[in-house]
């Protein structure tokens, strides 16, 4: 790791509960292992993702998601599918049952969300402005509603060559006392759900339920709806992302991992190939610092 340091908590060893890391995700500061704490896929398979789901890929990342047990994002079916699957879903529980450890607290009620494996380099990839990952912003609507719950992201640099390149510009409260009027978010009005947001949530549930478990994607909240239009803000105004006091480069070397809040921090990934990442929605009312949410800062009557 090295430049943006003031940014980074660096994670020793040990196992057991870590209220300290708990409290630094909530603080808006990264959570960097020097050496993924989690076991990674076998070398064959790691080996497989790298060489092969680049030729296959037909959606930015492939990823598997657990509310319908599939794999998204890849053009084959058969033995490539069958193995990726297994390497996806195996690395996720792993992943899973460190974060039950380490973070008891925040990890209470959780949605767990998808696992994904990015092979493609991601400097140059020629994707929209909001679909790409090379702009700094804030991530929202990562898993469908989250109604002011925590997107939180651990992420796996399994490139045994080259790191994995973020910036940032900080964290949600400065960036939206900066940027949030002339962003249209700074008068928020009632981020609460109306008639017809419950009544959608409610639809989507039972669909759900009833067996398509991605149904809960296309749910949404005027708080959801809010922050992505802050995440175009950010992508769209190039005077956003110029280079200025508060630009940071962070780099991950190959086989660190690290976890943080992406609703939080201000991200992106300017260079890097083959990366793990899953996702997983915190519920705000597991937060110790429920007071430095987004929702809570949007919320603020004196903003």
């Amino acid at each position: 790791m090295s430049r943006g340091r003031d940014l980074v908590t660096e994670a020793g060893p040990g196992g057991g509960p870590r209220p300290d890391l708990a409290d630094a995700v909530e603080r808006g500061e990264i959570v960097f292992f020097p050496v993924c704490p989690v076991e990674l896929p076998p070398d064959r398979d790691l080996d497989r993702l790298r060489r092969e789901l680049p030729r296959q890929l037909k959606a930015k990342n492939v990823s598997y998601h657990p509310e319908g047990g599939r794999l998204r994002g890849v053009a084959t079916r058969g033995t490539l599918r069958d193995a990726v699957l297994g390497t996806l879903t195996e690395h996720g529980a792993r992943v899973r049952a460190f974060l039950r450890e380490c973070l008891p607290a925040l990890t209470e009620r959780w949605t767990v969300g998808t696992t994904s494996f990015r092979p493609i380099e991601e400097r140059g990839r020629g994707l929209s402005a909001h679909a790409s990952n090379e702009l700094i912003h804030f991530d929202a609507g990562a898993y469908g509603a989250t109604d002011g719950d925590r997107i939180l992201r651990f992420f796996v640099n399994v490139n045994p060559e080259e790191d994995r390149v973020w910036c940032t510009k900080g964290t949600f409260p400065d960036i939206f006392a900066r940027y949030g009027a002339e962003a249209g978010v700074a008068d928020a009005g009632s981020l609460e759900r109306g008639p017809v947001d419950r009544l959608r949530g409610r639809l989507l549930r039972g669909i759900a339920k009833a067996g398509l478990g991605e149904a809960v994607l296309a749910d949404s909240s005027p708080y959801d709806r809010l922050m992505r239009r802050f995440h175009n803000y950010m992508k769209d105004t190039p005077a956003f992302q110029e280079r200025d006091e508060t630009w940071r480069e962070l780099r991950f070397p190959p086989f660190s991992a690290w976890m943080v809040l992406t609703d939080m921090v201000s991200h992106a990934s300017v260079s890097g190939q083959h990366a793990l990442v899953d996702t997983f929605i915190l519920r705000l009312a597991a937060c110790r610092r429920p007071e430095l949410a987004p929702l809570n800062i949007l919320r603020q009557p004196d903003r």
